[in-house]
């Protein structure tokens, strides 16, 4: 099985390299790392990893990396002569994992080929590989089980959308979930999945969802100056994690609201920021004045002007100067992106209905009265409404705020049960 899967995988690959090699030449996005996933290890990689016992943590991009922050965080603080290197697999979510952990103990997910897998295990000689949400990748899991080093699975989650697909899968898949030690779901739903598809019923726990434990401050550099260059009486109206389609929509809001709110000014911050350059062009063709953040020197922000957040990992704690936040990926059928983030600050919540890949999360926060739902032909009067009323949108931020109080806990359930598998392998046995 695992060589049909290298076999196949190799055939895509093949079959689809002229359009790899095309996106490469006109934007420049796969290229970035490319060595990296072909089994090249950074140096600063290889020598750190001589002089200390490892572990490996992998998370796909930006969400995955904030929501494991305070995951690190523990491992780092719980075994401080480990040290912990971190994988992703996009550019921003390497990006940001070099600017907080820097680049001796990040890189780039291998291809899931054994040859190359094997290099980075041959020169991390992890203890521990700890996977977020589900990263199931066989040759990966195959020859890290053969070395009897354990594997987690964190923040699992089966999303609606994948579950179907999994469970037809199941014969294939349940010889591969059975070589992962652990598996710390998210919710009960994503443990009924995961022991449907196969997984030991014995491994699998609910230790919640990680991204309730995500603390980002208010107080960071770029808010202070934020909050010092807006007007006293401004609205900040912020439409985060935007995608394609979603930010003509918030232009378009932007501009019917301004005239009953005068005072408002929008944040607007693509979830891919390459993607920036477009979206200041809709800017430009609406003639409405934008400031890039790049390009920002901390001067004054009139109202009724674009910020356009064109850098990786400054969200969130902007999310504390809103007065309403949209959070993206919701308006285009894209499944959504986290609206924790502003719940946290009990800010106000708006989100479009394609919310599955965070189903729990929205359902806890509807149930609360913490969130509105709106279609592409509500967002304006919704918006208006939250704006028109602030005793109303303060009621629906402090709900928000309940609800991720009341569900975090998620780091430290998680921590309690990955720190045992770090015991001998003679003491815990080699799953399979």
């Amino acid at each position: 099985m695992w060589i049909l899967y290298s076999l196949a995988l190799l055939v895509a690959l093949t079959l689809s390299a002229p359009w790899w090699l095309l996106r490469m030449a006109t934007t420049g996005r796969y290229r970035a790392g490319l060595p990296q996933r072909l089994g090249f290890i950074p140096r600063a990689v290889r020598q750190l990893a001589q002089r200390r016992p490892t572990l490996w943590l992998h998370a796909v991009s930006v969400g995955e990396l904030i929501a494991a922050a305070s995951l690190i965080r523990e491992l780092e603080s719980a075994l401080p002569n480990h040290v912990l290197f971190i994988s992703t697999t996009t550019r921003t979510g390497n990006e940001l994992a070099v600017q907080r952990y820097g680049r001796d103990r990040t890189f780039y997910m291998p291809l899931d080929f054994a040859w190359i897998v094997n290099r980075y295990l041959n020169a991390l000689r992890p203890q521990m590989l700890v996977l977020l949400e589900t990263e199931l990748w066989p040759n990966l899991i195959l020859q890290t089980s053969r070395r009897n080093t354990p594997i987690a699975v964190v923040n699992a989650r089966i999303s609606d959308r994948s579950f179907p697909r999994y469970r037809a899968l199941r014969p294939l898949l349940a010889p591969l979930l059975r070589r992962i030690s652990l598996f710390c779901a998210q919710s009960e739903l994503d443990a009924t999945r995961l022991r449907a598809i196969g997984a030991p019923s014995d491994r699998v726990s609910v230790t919640g969802n990680l991204k309730y434990d995500v603390r980002a401050t208010s107080d960071s550099a770029l808010a202070a100056e934020l909050r010092r260059c807006l007007a006293p009486a401004t609205q900040l109206l912020v439409f985060g994690s935007t995608l394609d389609g979603e930010e003509q929509l918030a232009l378009d809001a932007f501009a019917a609201l301004l005239p009953k709110h005068p005072n408002l000014t929008l944040l607007l911050a693509p979830r891919h920021p390459e993607r920036a350059a477009a979206v200041a062009q809709h800017i430009a063709l609406r003639n409405t004045p934008c400031i890039r953040r790049t390009a920002w020197s901390y001067t004054p922000i009139p109202a009724g002007s674009v910020l356009l957040l064109d850098t990786v990992g400054e969200l969130a704690s902007l999310y504390a100067l809103a007065a309403v936040a949209f959070v993206g990926g919701s308006l285009v059928p894209a499944g959504g992106h986290n609206p924790l983030e502003p719940a946290h600050f009990a800010v106000p919540i708006v989100m479009g209905p394609s919310v599955h890949n965070f189903r729990a999360i929205v359902d806890s926060l509807r149930a609360a009265d913490a969130i509105r739902i709106v279609e592409k032909d509500g967002l304006t009067a919704t918006l208006d409404g939250l704006l028109s009323d602030p005793s109303t949108a303060a009621a629906l931020g402090a709900n928000a705020s309940r609800v991720f109080l009341h569900e975090n806990g998620a780091t430290s359930r998680a921590l309690s049960m990955l720190l045992p598998m770090l015991l001998p392998p003679i003491a815990r046995g080699n799953p399979r």
